[in-house]
């Protein structure tokens, strides 16, 4: 049985498409699972009645505050003690749900988070990972950290290897995930003292390291999991969800410039919605922060009722396959092999 948390007030078009793609997610659960959206009790019922939703595998917890994303995350996180974000991490604190899932405030979650749940044993940096659509290939690669850390350790980014590497096996279901660090050139002597330190760790480790990967290579999925500090991560999520946006932009004006173009686009119409699919963020669901003592995802801030229902989906996974536990024992694992603290 999963019980899922789901921050009804948060995100841009919270809670009309948080609540539909709850009822969208409650049809394809087990019948042992079930919802429990935290928020606005008025508005959420509202919601369910009117996506016709009569059933009981989703409950209502009323809250009567709302972090927004003009508020300072900590003192948010402080002083709205009734919000939805926070009263759904003391619900997973306190383990009456066994996974919370939000499109809220970004900062505010991970201090949340932070502050609520604490960071499993020897994790120094929890990170925010993202899943990058696949540019060629099937799969898509997670990247490690996508904007929680700006500064990092070189163990730090050992640190986010392994435990992207647990995600993608447990979640994604990849056997013996390869392992990217992204820096400026291919060879181990390329890079700042910060990325040459992390490479010797990563070389030394029982990871599937395959070595240092450029930017120009990352649309080719060169690894299942690629490492940096948030401040690279963030840059490189930026930047590819303009690229996409742009190339979608421009396909739709070459397409629609002209008769011959229009019939040609009618032509590809089934080609197109795959193409469009490709880059599609709410078909991969949330990001998970890892490294906290709990279960977190994060959605994208405009998430729609898609997006809401895979992350829902996605998170059975996280939670069936033991994730933060895995995490944990992984870090044990290397913390006894050195027999000495990473950050001497």
């Amino acid at each position: 049985m999963i019980r899922i948390g789901l921050d009804g007030m948060g995100g841009d078009h919270a809670p009309v498409e948080t609540v539909k793609g709850a009822v969208e997610a409650a049809a394809l659960l087990r019948e042992e699972d079930s919802i429990c959206i935290f928020g606005d009790e008025e508005q959420i019922r509202r919601e369910l009645e009117n996506c016709e939703y009569s059933g009981d595998r989703i409950q209502v917890v009323a809250t009567t505050e709302v972090i927004t994303n003009e508020d300072s995350p900590v003192k948010a996180v402080r002083r709205k003690k009734d919000s939805s974000l926070v009263v759904g991490l003391n619900h997973l604190k306190e383990e009456k749900i066994d996974v919370f899932i939000s499109a809220g405030n970004t900062g505010a979650l991970m201090s949340g988070a932070l502050l609520t749940l604490g960071r499993i044993r020897g994790i120094d940096r929890p990170a925010l990972a993202t899943l990058l659509p696949p540019m060629k290939g099937t799969k898509p690669m997670f990247l490690m950290d996508s904007g929680a850390n700006s500064e990092c350790k070189p163990a730090n980014l050992l640190e986010f290897a392994v435990m992207g590497s647990v995600y993608m096996n447990k979640v994604m279901g990849i056997e013996s995930p390869t392992v990217g660090l992204i820096n400026i050139g291919a060879e181990a002597t390329k890079g700042n003292t910060m990325t040459k330190a992390a490479y010797e760790l990563l070389d030394q480790s029982n990871l599937n390291f395959i070595g240092n990967v450029e930017a120009r290579d990352l649309p080719e999925s060169p690894a299942d999991v690629v490492v940096c500090d948030g401040f690279t991560g963030n840059i490189v999520l930026k930047y590819t969800e303009g690229m996409a946006m742009a190339f979608m932009h421009i396909l739709k004006d070459k397409l629609s410039s002209g008769v011959q173009a229009k019939l040609g686009a009618a032509l590809l119409m089934s080609k197109l919605k795959d193409f469009k699919k490709m880059f599609d963020y709410s078909e991969y669901g949330g990001a998970p922060f890892l490294g906290v003592r709990g279960a977190v995802l994060k959605m994208h801030g405009s998430s729609n009722a898609n997006a809401v229902k895979n992350t829902i989906m996605k998170s059975v996974a996280y939670v069936e396959n033991e994730v933060v536990k895995t995490i944990h024992d992984e870090i044990m694992k290397i913390a006894e092999e050195t027999e000495e603290t990473l950050y001497d």
